[in-house]
């Protein structure tokens, strides 16, 4: 990684690029109407908006002209965390704002889905803001109210977006797995929050091939006994079935959209992001919370507004798919891609761009990276004139990825703007990453953003600059949970954040933060497996591979390595007789392609003559994650808390022959 001493910037916003950012002119609004301090660039913008947090958000709340039905009584109650109380009072609706900009220009486009056909379809805003009015009638009709969960198992489809604004219309609270998902995967997210109305595809179209999951339905509906109804969209063309109904007859109604309004803290959508043990953590964010972050994410730092087309590779499965569809907020129209990342070939991403003329394309940094191994050239094979900005996220962008960025899009015209993005499902949004008014330098975020007191601690709570610390946060971000489903008490939530530094949120992630304000992200500091941003728990992989016979006990570790690969190898130790040949390997992959995702399929698969533990009995991931990316085994870990210190070595070994 880069350092502060470097040279020159990767890039530089020309003076006109900066003074037409619209967070220039926001900065020039708060200064006038807050007090935000008019001089000094983003730097003095970002110390006022945490220095004065109530200020900045109010500010946010005026300038996006957000229509609350009831007023506010205050901007923040209690700033403690957790337990921080926004805008206590106020109600609204977040699917109302989602589509304000139908009013203004019903005929242009609000989405514009792909899939591998690249053949783009438009839907309008006028057409998006009659399927929302006449599914929420329907699910009104069903008897869905506020605080109900309506489930989708749905690619990244207009469909999903529908169902999404027309659950929060209502004032019921969404949640969504991909079609990729195994029924166990499912059950697992679905049945913690117990949904009422579940809409589901058949099937879905991936690398060239048909899916059909009919029976992974067939199996949702059978285990989810909440359900009063299922709604059936033919993506590959079976018949509705008994007991279904029909996407097309739900959403034919002219209904005019009636929008819930409800309190500022009212759940909005529930995300799913594992942990290492037990159940994946049902995280309820509010509509307040994601209106007003989303909004400043999206309009401020991306710099997003109706002009723009609006593209980021993602699954209804991944935080990023539901920050994709909060670009309606901007009035950007949201390119949604329905299929692989590289079908037909690896550049097929690029192809998307091309042929909806987005303006932002936002990937993962695998993905560039892949892109850069596979000789691929963007610019040159494809018309990326219109691509303003290049965003990556899901895992740090290498140097190398930077430069070649850089250096392939050359070619398309003037130099494009490489933003590196970091936050989490936690959030459904950035801790770092955009801002269009700095420069960019290889290896590194540009900044902070706007509200988010982002710091970087040594494990005694200490502030550190240059140097390596855990990623944490000291004071409350509007689309912080307002709670995990299923956690009274509130004790699983403290114990995800707030165990390490009571009152301060501690993410999970290496960083630095450098002396002149850019984050460096050095990967997870805890052992959740991050595989292109889709994060999984240890703890699924482990229920189902260990259902295999011949498998004792397995230990699966996700490694961040500094070329920007990431290694997911699985360690099984095997039952007395077995032998860990081809056809083993095989069962093992098969049963974690069809149970949990194809996405978490284990690069390596090494067989090893145990598992260390804790004295606890816990599995020793973090430490042997450590290990792995070649942290000395003395630092790594401490050998008295270990029930078989000596099964260590192994760990220390691989990695010493790897990286030789």
């Amino acid at each position: 990684m880069t350092s502060a001493a470097n040279a020159a910037p990767l890039w530089q916003p020309d003076a006109d690029r900066v003074a037409a950012a619209r967070i220039t002119r926001f900065q020039a609004w708060a200064a006038e109407h807050h007090g935000a301090p008019a001089h000094g660039g983003y730097p003095a913008l970002h110390r006022w908006s945490v220095d004065e947090l109530d200020t900045f958000w109010r500010a946010v709340t005026e300038w996006f002209d957000i229509r609350f039905a009831t007023p506010y009584e205050t901007v923040l109650a209690d700033t403690a965390m957790p337990g921080a109380r926004w805008f206590p009072g106020a109600t609204l609706n977040y699917a109302e704002h989602a589509l304000r900009a139908a009013a203004e220009r019903p005929d242009a486009p609000a989405l514009l889905p792909v899939d591998e056909t690249h053949e783009a379809a438009p839907v309008t805003w006028a057409e998006l803001r009659r399927q929302v009015g006449a599914l929420a009638a329907e699910l009104r009709a069903l008897g869905v109210r506020p605080g109900d969960r309506v489930s989708g198992y749905l690619p990244n489809i207009p469909q999903a977006v529908t169902a999404l604004l027309a659950t929060a219309a209502v004032g019921a609270v969404w949640t969504s797995c991909a079609p990729d998902f195994g029924a166990r995967s499912v059950l697992d997210r679905f049945q913690q929050v117990e949904p009422v109305v579940l809409i589901t595809v058949d099937g879905y179209r991936y690398g060239g091939k048909v899916h059909d999951r009919t029976g992974t339905v067939a199996e949702l509906r059978r285990e989810l006994p909440t359900l009063r109804a299922v709604v059936h969209i033919p993506l590959i063309g079976t018949d509705t079935p008994d007991g279904a109904l029909d996407w097309a007859a739900v959403t034919a109604g002219t209904a005019e959209p009636r929008f819930e309004q409800v309190p500022f803290d009212h759940p909005l959508w529930v995300l799913y992001s594992s942990g290492t043990t037990g159940l994946p953590k049902a995280i309820v964010q509010s509509q307040g919370g994601i209106l007003l972050e989303h909004l400043k994410q999206l309009s401020l730092h991306c710099d997003l507004g109706p002009e723009d087309r609006f593209f980021w590779y993602t699954s209804t499965g991944w935080m990023m798919w539901n920050f994709l569809v909060s670009g309606l907020l901007t009035g950007t129209t949201v390119v949604l891609y329905d299929g692989s990342p590289g079908h037909p070939s690896t550049g097929a991403q690029w192809s998307v761009a091309e042929r909806t003329g987005a303006t932002f394309f936002g990937t993962s940094a695998a993905y560039v990276m892949a892109c850069r191994k596979a000789g691929v050239h963007p610019a040159r094979d494809h018309d990326l004139s219109r691509v303003a900005c290049v965003a990556t996220t899901g895992s740090p962008l290498p140097p190398d990825g930077f430069r070649w960025l850089h250096d392939e899009l050359a070619a398309a015209g003037p130099e494009r703007w490489i933003a590196s993005v970091s936050g989490g499902t936690d959030v459904c949004s950035c801790f770092a990453g955009a801002v269009p008014t700095l420069p960019v330098h290889i290896g590194e975020l540009q900044a902070a953003c706007l509200g988010t007191d982002l710091q970087s601690w040594d494990p005694h709570g200490n502030p550190l600059v240059g140097e390596v610390g855990e990623l944490v946060v000291t004071r409350p971000m509007p689309s912080m949970p307002i709670r995990f489903w299923n956690d009274p008490d509130g004790s699983r939530y403290r114990d995800s954040y707030f165990e390490m530094f009571p009152g301060v949120w501690r993410h999970g992630d290496w960083i630095t933060l450098t002396e002149r304000g850019s984050v460096i992200i050095h990967g997870r500091s805890d052992s959740t497996l991050n595989r292109q941003g889709v994060r999984m728990g240890s703890a699924d992989i482990y229920e189902a591979v260990e259902r295999l016979p011949e498998i004792r006990e397995s230990l699966v570790i996700g490694v961040e390595e500094a070329e920007g690969g990431y290694w997911m190898p699985l360690f099984v130790q095997l039952a007395e007789g077995a032998t860990l040949d081809d056809a083993l390997r095989d069962r093992i992959k098969q049963i974690i392609r069809e149970q949990l995702s194809p996405r978490h399929l284990p690069d390596d698969i090494i067989e090893i003559p145990a598992v260390p533990h804790t004295l606890t009995g816990k599995r020793l991931e973090v430490p042997v994650k450590r290990l792995l990316q070649g942290t000395p085994l003395t630092k790594a870990v401490n050998p008295g808390s270990v029930d078989d210190a000596a099964l260590l070595s192994f760990y220390e070994d691989l990695a010493r022959t790897r990286n030789a």
